[in-house]
This record gives C-alpha cells, sequence and structure tokens, in this order.
C-alpha cells in the first residue's frame, strides 16, 4: 500500500519471517502514533530489515529498508518519504502511478517513460508461444507489420452526416505534464506509422487521456458531437442460441484477437472529419479511430465478408475476437491454417499473447464452450449465486424485495418464501432457520436458470438496470422475451474502491453504468437498437448532452461513445432490483469487530450524565435492576421523576436531537426510555419550548376566516385607493394613482408623474374624484407613507373621512384594489408598443373597457349602477325613443343600487365559504393574552433573515378591533403599526420546566419596510461635538427631513457614497476606513 500519511517504509512481522528476511535491531526504538493519537499495541518498532532489493512490475527496482510491524492487512506499505524520493504521478482512478522523475528514469528504470501499476496483484503474465503447427504463419503475428498503414479496401469507413447539420469544432482539453509526454511521443509515432496526417479541417475534437488497466495512457478523442449528427449504420449481430446450436458438436478451440482491430480499417474519403487538436497541432485519421459511433459496424461488416464462406462452418466472428471449432486436431489444424492464410491474404494481424490455441475449454460471449457441452460463464449469475446469508430483519426485506420482481416465474413462489417472510415480522426475535436457508438456497438456484435467465437475443432490444450503494454498483442486462415480460440475461455486482467510495453519488451512479456497459460490452457494443440504461439518478439523463464534464467523466466519455444508449430517470421504488445487487454487499462490509478512531466516550459524552442520574436515582428505590443499574420495563429503561427533564432535554434541545416536533420527540425517547405519562410530557415540553416557538414556522391553514367590510348603501361613500409605481416614463408619467368605489365597482385611473406625497395625493383627489363624486365617508388604503403621514390624517379629520388602514403586513384589506390593479396591467400590457411608452394615451380606454364591464361580484358593469344606463361603445341603430321622465329615472337608480348591494353581499357570503376552505377559526385570543408575532414582513437587525427567529415576543393583547384583527403592546422600539392579522399570531405557552434555558429576548429594533428607510444621505455636520447626518428619508416629502445622529444611521452603502462625493464633510475620523469597507456605523 502508498500511505502519504505514514513516516516510512513497514513490513509486516509475518511476512518477513515467512520469506526468512535477515533483521537487526534499530540503533533507538521508534515510537509510531496512529490517526487516533494512540500508539502500536505491540509497543515501539524496534527492528528492521537489511537492505532488500525490491522490484515493482517488471521493470522499477530499487533498494529499501524496512521497519517491521504488525500488519497483516497491509504486508508492505510505501510512506511519505518513498513518495518524496520518487515524485510518482498517481493514477488514482486505476490504483496506478507513473515513475516519470529524472531520479527514476537514471537509477530504478530499466527504461524511459515506463508506466506500471504498483497495487496489481496479478504482475505474472502468461507468455503464449505459437504452436509448430503454425510457425509458418508468424508474419500473420507480426507486431511491425500490424503498425502499417492498411491498403484501401470497400470497407473503408464512412463518415455521413444528418442533412442541414454543421460539423461540431471542440475545445482543447487541458493535459497534465505525464499526459503532454504520452500526447507527443502518440503523434510522433502515429505520424510515423501514417495512422494520422497534419489537418487543415474545419472540424476539430478535443483530445484528452484515459487510465489502461496497466496503468499507461490512452489517448482518446472526443467524438461525441460527431457521433450526434452521424447517420448510423445498423449492421446484425449474429444469433446467439443459432450459434451456440452449431458449436454443441466441436471439441477443440482456438481463439483468436487481432491486433490493432479498428486501425486495421482505413477511413473513406471522410478523413476531415476525424480532425483533432491538440497543443501539438492540428491532425486527422487516415485509419478508422476508436470512438466513432459506426466502428463496430464497419469492423463487424469487414471481418463478416472476409470469412462469409468459413462461417458457422468452423470459425465465428464477433468484432475482433474470431473462433475456430472442430471436431478434432487434425481437422482443427487445417481449419486453422485457412484462418490463418484468410489473415495473411487480407493484411489482419493477430495478439499473439491474447491468443488460445487448441484448447478444449474456452470462454466465448459469456459462455463456457467445451466437448458437448456450452455451459453459461459463472460470472453471469455470481452476484446471485454469491449473496450473502441475510443476518438482519432489512437484509431479509431487500432479498426479498429482488426477488418479488421475478414472482410470476417461480412455481409455487409464496409456498417457498414463506420461511423467510416469517422474518421479516417486527415483534419476533430474528433467527435464522434451516427452512429459511433451504428457502435461500432455492431462490438463489431458481433466479440463476430458466425460464427466469434467458439466453441473449441480438436481435431484440436489450435493457439495462443499474443503480450505485455507499459500497457496490449492480446490473442487470434484461431481454422482453416472447411472453411479453422483460427476462434477465445477466447479473452484475461489484463492491467499489476505497477511491470510488468517496465519489461523489452522480459519479457512483454513472461507474455503475460503465460497469455494466462494459461487463455486457460483447452483447452491446453495435447492438441493434438503442439501449435504455434505467438509473434513479435523475441528472445522468443530461450525460450525453452535457457541454463541461468533469475530468473523470471526460475519460469515460469515449467508452461510452461505442454504445448507443439512452439514459432513463427511474425513481428508486421502481428501480429495486439494480437496488438490490448494489447492496448485496453490505452486510459483508461491516467488519464483525467494530473499530473506531475515537472512543465511543466522545460521542457519549452528552447521554452518559442522564444514565448516571437514571443509576443514582433508581438506587434509592426498590426497583429491580440490572447489572448496570437500570430498571428495565417494556424493553425500556425506566426513568424516575426527577430525571424526566434531562432526558427530556437530551432528546429535544441537545443539538444531536435537534428540536424536533412532538412525534419524533417521543420516537427519541421511547427508543431507550420510558415512564408513565411520557406521551403527556413530551407534549408539554415541546409545546413551551421557547426556541421551537420563535423559529419554527406553522404549517396549518391560514388562521381567521374572510372577514369582508360592510357593503355601502349609497356610491362613491366608501372608496379605496393604491398606487401603480416605477412604470416606463410616458410623456413624464410613471405612476398611476387607482380609485375604486366599493359599491359599484367604478374606477378611476389617473396618471402622476411621480409616487405622490400626501399633499399631491390630496390634490388629485380634489381634482379627479371630489369635483365627479363629492367627499366620501371612508376611505381604505395601505400603510404607504402618503396615507400615514400627518398631513394626511389631518386633510382628513378636516373632511370628516374616515381613515381606514390596512392591518400590518395582510394587503387583502384591500384586495378590491389590488385585483383592478392586475386588471389594469394586463389591459396595458396587451395594447402598449415594444418600448412601453404610450400606456398614458391607453389609460382612457382601459378606464372605459373595466367601467363598462360586466362584474362578477353586481352581476352588471359599473358604469350602469352608477348611472343607470349602458355607455354606447359601438354607434346604435336610429330608433324612436322617448324621454323617460325623471322620476322613473331616479327610480331606476334606486333599484340599481339596491340590487347591486344585495348582489354585492350575496358574492361576498360565496367569496367567504370558498376562502373559509383554505382557512381554519382564528384561536380564541382574549384581551391580556400573550401571543408571538410572526417576523415574515419584520425587519430585524440581524446578519441574515434566514437564520433568524420566525417569531418574536411574547407581547400582550391591548385590544380586539375585530375577530381577525388585534392591538398588541409592543415596545417603544417597535417602528410598526401595532395592529395584526390573526394570521400572523402563534398562540403562547409558558414554559412550566424549572431549568430549562430561558428564551433571548426579542430584538431590541425592529422595523417593518415601508417606514424609516433612508433613502439618500444629504449633508453632516458636528453638533455639540457630536456626529450628525441630515437623512432624506425614502417615500417621504422634503418636510420629513431630519438630522440623526451616527449610531441611528445604518446604512454603509449610502454613506460610501456620500463620503465619496464630499470628502471634506465631517465623517467618523479615523474609523473611517472601517466604514467603507462596510457594516453599520457606530461613533
Amino acid at each position: 500500500m502508498v500511505d502519504s500519511g505514514a513516516s516510512g517504509c513497514f513490513l509486516d512481522d509475518n511476512l518477513s519471517s515467512l520469506l526468512s528476511i535477515p533483521l537487526h535491531n534499530k540503533t533507538f526504538p521508534v515510537c509510531v502514533q496512529l490517526v487516533d493519537g494512540s500508539h502500536l499495541q505491540s509497543g515501539p518498532i524496534t527492528h528492521e530489515t537489511i537492505p532488500l532489493q525490491v522490484t515493482i512490475g517488471s521493470e522499477h527496482s530499487e533498494t529499501l529498508c524496512f521497519d517491521i510491524v504488525s500488519s497483516p492487512l497491509y504486508p508492505v506499505i510505501l510512506g511519505l518519504p518513498w513518495l518524496k524520493q520518487h515524485d510518482p504521478y498517481i493514477h488514482w482512478s486505476s490504483a496506478s502511478v507513473s515513475f516519470l522523475s529524472p531520479r527514476c528514469k537514471q537509477t530504478c528504470l530499466q527504461k524511459t517513460h515506463t508506466v506500471m501499476s504498483i497495487l496489481d496483484k496479478d504482475m505474472v503474465q502468461t507468455n503464449v508461444c505459437l504452436p509448430k503447427a503454425y510457425h509458418e504463419f508468424h508474419d500473420v503475428f507480426d507486431k511491425q507489420k500490424a503498425e502499417t498503414l492498411p491498403p484501401r479496401r470497400p470497407y473503408d469507413c464512412p463518415i455521413d452526416l444528418l442533412p442541414g447539420t454543421a460539423i461540431p469544432y471542440g475545445r482543447i482539453y487541458p493535459l497534465s505534464e505525464p499526459e503532454l509526454t504520452v500526447l507527443k511521443e502518440y503523434i510522433k509515432e502515429n505520424l510515423e506509422k501514417g495512422f494520422i496526417r497534419p489537418s487543415t479541417s474545419p472540424a476539430g475534437a478535443g483530445i484528452f487521456f484515459v487510465d489502461k488497466k496497466d496503468g499507461g495512457l490512452r489517448p482518446c478523442v472526443d467524438y461525441r458531437d460527431l457521433n450526434k449528427i452521424t447517420v448510423k449504420k445498423r449492421y446484425p449481430l449474429p444469433l446467439i442460441p443459432e450459434l451456440l446450436e452449431r458449436l454443441k458438436g466441436a471439441k477443440i478451440y482456438s481463439k483468436l484477437d487481432l491486433r490493432g482491430a479498428y486501425n486495421l480499417v482505413r477511413m473513406k474519403q471522410d478523413e476531415w472529419k476525424t480532425a483533432f487538436r491538440s497543443r501539438y497541432g492540428h491532425f486527422e485519421y487516415t485509419v478508422m479511430p476508436y470512438g466513432l459511433c459506426n466502428a463496430p459496424a464497419t469492423f463487424q461488416h469487414f471481418i463478416n465478408d472476409v470469412f462469409r464462406d468459413l462461417l458457422d462452418c468452423f470459425v465465428v466472428t464477433y468484432l475482433d475476437d474470431i473462433l475456430i471449432f472442430s471436431s478434432s486436431l487434425e481437422d482443427h489444424r487445417s481449419h486453422m491454417r485457412i484462418v490463418l492464410q484468410r489473415l495473411r491474404d487480407n493484411k489482419l494481424y493477430a495478439k499473439l499473447e491474447k491468443c488460445i490455441f487448441e484448447t478444449t475449454k474456452v470462454d466465448f460471449l459469456g459462455f463456457v464452450l467445451s466437448p458437448g457441452q456450452i455451459e453459461m460463464d459463472p460470472k453471469k449469475v455470481e452476484a446471485i449465486l454469491s449473496w450473502p446469508i441475510p443476518d438482519t430483519r432489512k437484509a431479509v426485506q431487500r432479498f426479498l424485495g429482488f426477488a418479488n420482481f421475478y414472482r410470476r416465474f417461480i412455481k409455487k413462489f409464496s409456498k417457498i418464501v414463506h420461511p423467510l417472510t416469517i422474518l421479516t415480522k417486527t415483534g419476533i426475535p430474528f433467527k435464522w432457520t434451516p427452512e429459511a436457508q433451504v428457502a435461500f438456497n432455492t431462490l438463489r438456484i431458481r433466479f440463476s436458470t430458466t425460464p427466469i435467465l434467458s439466453m441473449p437475443n441480438p436481435q431484440t432490444p436489450y435493457f439495462l438496470e443499474v443503480d450505485a450503494s455507499e459500497i457496490a454498483t449492480g446490473a442487470i442486462l434484461s431481454q422482453r422475451a416472447a411472453d411479453g415480460l422483460l427476462h434477465p440475461v445477466a447479473y452484475c455486482s461489484k463492491k467499489l474502491s476505497p477511491a470510488e467510495i468517496n465519489y461523489d453519488i452522480g459519479d457512483r451512479e454513472l461507474l455503475a453504468i460503465k460497469r455494466g456497459l462494459e461487463e455486457w460490452r460483447h452483447l452491446l457494443e453495435g447492438a441493434s437498437h438503442p439501449i435504455p440504461v434505467y438509473t434513479d439518478h435523475k441528472n445522468l439523463e443530461y450525460l450525453r448532452s452535457a457541454k463541461r464534464l468533469k475530468p473523470r467523466q471526460v475519460r469515460w466519455a469515449l467508452f461510452f461513445a461505442r454504445f448507443i444508449f439512452h439514459v432513463t430517470y427511474r425513481p428508486g421504488q421502481k428501480n429495486g432490483k439494480a437496488d438490490a445487487l448494489s447492496r448485496i454487499h453490505h452486510s459483508c462490509s461491516i467488519p464483525s469487530i467494530p473499530s473506531s478512531i475515537l472512543p465511543s466516550k466522545c460521542f457519549l459524552g452528552i447521554i452518559h450524565p442522564v444514565y448516571d442520574k437514571i443509576r443514582t436515582l433508581t438506587a434509592t428505590t426498590s426497583l429491580e435492576v440490572n447489572p448496570e443499574g437500570l430498571h428495565i420495563t417494556r424493553d425500556r429503561i425506566f426513568v424516575p421523576e426527577e430525571a424526566r427533564f434531562d432526558v427530556l432535554h437530551t432528546c429535544h434541545d441537545s443539538p444531536q436531537a435537534g428540536h424536533p416536533g412532538i412525534r419524533a420527540t417521543l420516537d427519541l425517547i421511547l427508543r431507550q426510555f420510558w415512564w408513565p405519562s411520557v406521551e403527556l410530557s413530551v407534549k408539554q415540553y415541546v409545546q413551551s419550548c421557547p426556541t421551537c416557538l420563535r423559529t419554527k414556522v406553522n404549517h396549518t391553514k391560514t388562521a381567521g376566516l374572510l372577514c369582508p367590510l360592510p357593503v355601502p348603501n349609497r356610491p362613491w361613500t366608501q372608496l379605496t385607493m393604491d398606487f401603480i409605481v416605477d412604470l416606463p416614463p410616458s410623456k413624464g408619467f410613471n405612476t398611476i394613482m387607482v380609485v375604486v368605489d366599493r359599491l359599484t365597482k367604478m374606477a378611476h385611473f389617473i396618471p402622476s408623474k411621480k409616487l405622490p406625497t400626501a399633499g399631491e395625493t390630496a390634490s388629485l383627489f380634489f381634482t379627479h374624484i371630489f369635483r365627479l363624486h363629492g367627499i366620501p365617508d371612508t376611505r381604505t388604503t395601505d400603510r404607504g407613507t402618503q396615507f400615514t403621514s400627518k398631513f394626511w390624517k389631518a386633510f382628513c379629520s378636516l373632511l370628516r373621512i374616515q381613515r381606514n388602514l390596512s392591518s400590518s403586513f395582510h394587503p387583502q384589506t384591500n384586495g378590491q384594489t389590488e385585483r383592478v390593479n392586475q386588471i389594469l396591467e394586463q389591459h396595458l400590457r396587451c395594447y402598449t408598443s415594444f418600448l412601453q411608452d404610450d400606456w398614458l394615451d391607453l389609460l382612457p380606454s382601459a378606464e372605459f373597457s373595466y367601467n363598462s364591464r360586466k362584474h362578477s361580484s353586481i352581476h352588471s358593469s359599473p358604469f350602469y349602477v352608477n348611472y343607470g344606463f349602458h355607455p354606447t361603445a359601438i354607434p346604435n341603430i336610429p330608433v324612436t325613443t322617448t324621454v323617460p321622465e325623471a322620476t322613473n329615472r331616479l327610480l331606476i337608480l334606486k333599484q340599481g343600487f339596491r340590487l347591486a348591494a344585495t348582489t354585492l353581499q350575496a358574492a361576498q357570503e360565496t367569496y367567504k365559504r370558498a376562502a373559509d376552505k383554505r382557512r381554519r377559526p382564528a384561536p380564541d385570543f382574549q384581551i391580556g393574552d400573550m401571543v408571538l408575532l410572526s417576523t415574515k414582513n419584520l425587519r430585524l437587525p440581524c446578519p441574515s433573515k434566514k437564520l433568524g427567529p420566525k417569531f418574536v415576543g411574547p407581547f400582550r393583547i391591548l385590544k380586539k378591533i375585530n375577530s381577525v384583527a388585534f392591538r398588541l403592546q409592543l415596545p417603544d422600539s417597535y417602528k410598526i403599526h401595532p395592529v395584526f392579522h390573526v394570521s400572523l399570531f402563534k398562540s403562547y405557552h409558558p414554559d412550566p420546566f424549572v431549568g430549562r434555558s430561558p428564551a433571548p429576548p426579542p430584538p431590541s429594533v425592529v422595523s417593518d419596510s415601508l417606514e424609516y428607510e433612508i433613502g439618500r444621505i444629504l449633508d453632516s455636520r458636528l453638533h455639540r461635538g457630536r456626529l450628525q447626518y441630515y437623512v432624506h428619508w425614502k417615500g417621504y416629502g422634503p418636510e420629513e427631513r431630519s438630522w440623526e445622529p451616527v449610531q441611528h444611521v445604518h446604512a454603509p452603502a449610502l454613506l460610501r457614497a456620500f463620503h465619496r462625493l464630499h470628502p471634506r464633510r465631517p465623517g467618523p475620523g479615523r474609523s473611517r476606513g472601517a466604514l467603507l469597507r462596510g457594516g453599520s456605523v457606530t461613533p
């Protein structure tokens, strides 16, 4: 193991004894400290080896001394000094290193640029010799000839693009120094072979590297964008059942693996489309590169035509794998000569080290072939047959969940699984029985045999289901059989390496797809139908179209390009088969003897005092106790009354508990503790928790049933007003004042050049409303600064107009005008120009349109109810009429008013019934009750409102305004209107538990967002030695400006802007630097 945390190189004492390595005493014993701060149980290190010759792989050799320790899990450890000395390049994905440092090239390596794995458990390779019977064909295995440019053939690979598509041009990938070194050599070698050539193509894909199994680097060109616009070539693969049927009489086999494979085929006149870009230039391939989507089909077409007359006679081909089968050795050698001659004639070359000659047993296409027998490759069902025996109720449930997917294929399924089903029941001890073992073994065998497991059929679509857990990946390859149901073809389950466990969830799920495609590459590469890949990770649906990938994903991209598949999201509960396979390693991954870095007391420090108190109190009673000094009842620890507060505090208030709700707190307590009336204790404790009351929001229906305003008796006696602000300027106007009559619903839309002050609002009212309708009795508005100022209050008082202001933070009070605002904005939106500067000209038509249309609440138009007739929008056909008498006209108007009032009253009742479905009756608050106030609309003096309290208080109710509005007794520092809607309240429960930490006091300064907000800072001065600022308040006129002390000015940005423009005006002096960096100003 390579361990950068180790301070030296270490060797296991058992291994040194096994190899009889001479040891000698160290000059001074060395103490070694472990990661948890403890020391080796065996004590200090006292022995070390003599200098040993250490060889890694086949070409890296050096002399090392090892300290002797007890380390059976990792017998050889190379530590930080070794890493510093060799400075290797680490390939984390393949657990290998490259020795590229100058020191290694000079002293350790026999050849330069050699890359090898130091973690490969199987360093020995088998040397394959060419049998004497085929020596005359040694040139077919010549590596140098395989690296020459192949001739032109009819099978050269074309790249036909979809009509109307443009050739893609990719980016240059950043490469590390070792990768650049390999890239330079790759380009040099392939230019010499003629496999690539310099290019002036408008195309250009990026090139990157992936790790080989032997630790080397393989260059990969990112052809994903090119593959998207390429016309796909469909070439059929052989039917595996028919192919295997023809192999049944064979007794001897040989298997040939072609060298270079795709590089044995030339590109057609489309070389320019394969161009790739790099730091060292622009090049294009003359041979078929890996990564093109049509490469598998092109090569299969070519190799099938080479052996066309021999196929199924004694030759089977699958891409670059060629299987020769015969009934006798004599026939086999004859057949081999024919095949080798055919390869020679077509300038195809085999890779000797991967070939198998004259054997009676061979692996091919996932099956093991032997004389008279075709067996399924054990790897296909290894994941099922090696399923560990479940040792927990959860593990049994997981196994049965997997089995349930295939119950329709298993006769008497319910009877077989009955012994396992019993183990899933709660309330009885878990015990693995012989009957359960029989059922478990029976199901494992049934899963791996027909009719569940089917034979792959290349003409039928494949379905790949994958999943990844924290420690393993799982995959199932399935096909739809004649019965219309999905049958598994093979299973795959593999544990994650330590490095892979650290992948994020997205990369683990992506790794599951990669492993599935790798496992069944021989079936899925070149498949005749696109492959649906099902995963429960939704983000992977965008894998193939992602523009930016992480380096690890980029390395896998070229491999994925060899397959035609699409990723489909399927929720976890529907992806249970693959999920179960990804978790079968869970039980065996848990060590029988748990180990921890930190002792358990570090984690149990909070609960230990509670246990100690319970023991002490229990000892004073006559209750029966166990060896731990605790009284057990109902399988839980009985808690004496004096210790119940401590248990409640630990299971609710501690950070580990996290202030859960009543049910969650009760669940935490009942896992270990019990006492009579525990449910009542928990309910009282949680309901009165000061922290929960302040910080948790209500998830119930809005409190307070709808309380509509009373219906007026006459038109224009009760008005509502509001403003539409910040419109695009239109002839100098950017604001609209909206005035609506509550009875007739008639509205007037009055333009203004800005948001008017209180005086300007009064002027607009007299100009446009008073002259038409006189003085109203009441006016309902929001709490805008125009309507809360002293001027407006005095104005209404002189005219004896009653002011109705909406309760704080409850705009529904003025809901009528808010709705008219929406209708007006919608009208303007439909007719205004692109520049939106002509809305002023549209106001008259908007007002006429609104007033002349039928209103849903009064069942008539506002104009008709107000004047007794409908306005003329379109010229009428002339008819003979008589002028009605004045008395008749007055009668019509009165009838219209009464009808409007009656209809409006009915409409309000209908609205109330509908609104109350989403509301609940308000709590029966009384004067003197204490309530908490929601901070949803308050401005709090805390850095972030997200982490601030959700409620403040408690505050006393002083007055009941109506059934849903109350006046509260607020501190003087709360600069907000004290009347609130009941939906902003939460009931306050006094804390009856003595000893609980009290709630923090409410914020000292709270304001709403509509008052006392600084708009600009106009000047500064020193008044009696104290710094003051002349402030213009946002939303108020010049008459409201005032000098404020610096401690009241909490606007760092405005202060910085003021002092930047007026550097000579008085400021905070030497603390100015702190001011300019931001934060509140302090004197």
